[in-house]
This record gives structure tokens, C-alpha cells and sequence, in this order.
């Protein structure tokens, strides 16, 4: 059951497109979502799987630019799961949730209508934070949503892997400071990586890497030119606005 009304709060996403309701305390969707869903490239008729949905934020926003899409959102917290369905209604875009835990096995994902190579497009936004260098909430499901451990990457990436069909795609967001960590999940059974990174001003290291792999792949890997979220001023960008506001995507999402 959705908590009390006082704990829930509504926003507008893509310029007012998409309006969702999310937990006050807690993870919260924010603009890592939005850039995922402007960076996933998807058709109609396609399956596509955002794991780790939370409130459906990024899967929803995908669904909103790409018509006819068949999503299924994936979110271990049951809260989170019931939010992502009363969001896919209340924005009139159909959507199967499922409460599962990413990590579990393949006879449970083929239980709940994802059997191996059945999807043709994964995004995901795992919890990434180090645990070494980030102080974890006491909000347990924040924490969960939010702090890595040594193997999430990998688990994460395993389950896109078993459920995408042979050259189908997944696009992922991560810390910037652990691309080395991307890059040796997707290893197995991964190519054509298309490589984004996001920076949050000028000068500054990146904050934030999103990466298009193909299961099967076989192009050369491409590092595209980086994002810069904000001017000199810490005003967003034009471009950044555009695709924040669902008017424009990221070079990810082109053909």
C-alpha cells in the first residue's frame, strides 16, 4: 500500500510531460534518469527492460518519446514497485511491474516473464556509490538504491545479459571514477560500446559515464564527445535543458 499522502510528493519530468510520485524521504528520481532514458535507443514493438526502476522515472520517460514500446519495470522494494505502477497509469503509458531483486537467479526472472534472450533493450541504473568513500544513509532502502558492493555492477550487468537477445542492447549510467569497472563487466558477452561522459561543469572531471553496449558486439568502441551539464555560470545549457525537458537525446540514442 502507497503511504500516506504527507509522504508521497508529486513532480513534473520532460518539461511536464511525464509527472511522477515519489517518496519524500529516500531515493529519489532525479536527472541520472531522465539523462538514461535520453540516452536509450528503443523502437516500437521492441521489449524493453529498465532494471532497477524505482518509481519508473526512466523507463516511463523512454515510453513517453518511444511510442508503443513494450516495458517492463524491475524494482526490488515493493513501495517503489507500487509507485512505478499507479505512475504508468496515472501518465496513461502501459507497463508490466515486477518486484524482484536484479541479482536473483534466471529461474526467477523467466517466473516473472523474463526468460533469457527475451528482451531487446535493457537500461538500468544501479546503485553505484563506493562504499569505501560514501557514507551510507541510515534510510535503508536509500542506501540500497544508492551504495554499490564489490559485485553489483557485475550482477547487474549478468542479468541484462541473460534476459537480452542477440543484439539487443543495454544502456547503463555509472560513476564517472569507476569506468574501469563498467568496462570489465561488459567483457563477457558485450561490444560495440558507445561511451558518454557527463560532466557537471566546465573544468571539472566527469560525474557520470552512460554506456550503450550490444550483446554479441563486435564494432569498435567509441568515445563520444562528453556533456557538459552546466555553463560557466552553473546555468544549465540549452542542450541540456532540451533534453531534460524531452525535446532532444543523447548521440546514444541515434541510429
Amino acid at each position: 500500500m502507497i503511504e500516506a499522502q504527507a509522504d508521497i510528493t508529486e513532480g513534473a519530468f520532460l518539461g511536464g510531460q511525464l509527472r511522477l510520485r515519489q517518496k519524500r524521504s529516500g531515493h529519489r528520481a532525479g536527472h541520472d534518469a531522465i539523462l538514461l532514458a535520453a540516452a536509450t535507443r528503443a523502437e516500437a514493438g521492441e521489449r524493453v527492460v529498465d532494471l532497477g526502476a524505482g518509481v519508473g522515472a526512466a523507463g516511463l520517460a523512454l515510453a513517453r518519446r518511444v511510442a508503443g514500446i513494450r516495458l517492463s519495470l524491475v524494482e526490488i522494494d515493493p513501495e517503489l514497485a507500487e509507485l512505478a505502477r499507479a505512475n504508468a497509469a496515472a501518465n496513461a503509458i502501459p507497463a508490466d511491474v515486477i518486484v524482484l531483486d536484479v541479482a536473483t537467479d534466471a529461474s526467477a526472472f523467466a517466473a516473472n516473464g523474463l526468460p533469457p534472450d527475451s528482451a531487446d533493450v535493457v537500461l538500468m541504473n544501479p546503485p553505484f556509490n563506493d562504499p569505501a568513500r560514501h557514507r551510507g544513509s541510515p534510510d535503508q532502502a536509500r542506501h540500497t538504491a544508492h551504495v554499490a558492493t564489490d559485485q553489483t555492477l557485475h550482477a547487474w550487468v549478468h542479468a541484462a545479459r541473460r534476459i537480452l537477445k542477440s543484439g539487443g542492447a543495454l544502456t547503463l549510467i555509472w560513476r564517472a571514477d569507476g569506468i574501469a569497472e563498467v568496462l570489465a563487466a561488459l567483457s563477457r558477452g558485450f561490444g560495440s560500446l558507445s561511451i558518454l561522459a557527463v560532466h557537471g561543469e566546465a573544468g571539472r572531471p566527469a560525474i557520470r559515464v552512460l554506456v550503450h553496449a550490444v550483446k554479441g558486439g563486435r564494432a569498435p568502441t567509441r568515445l563520444l564527445p562528453g556533456l557538459m551539464l552546466n555553463e560557466a555560470s552553473s546555468v544549465p545549457k540549452n542542450e541540456v535543458k532540451e533534453i531534460l525537458e524531452g525535446r532532444a537525446v543523447l548521440p546514444l540514442a541515434e541510429p
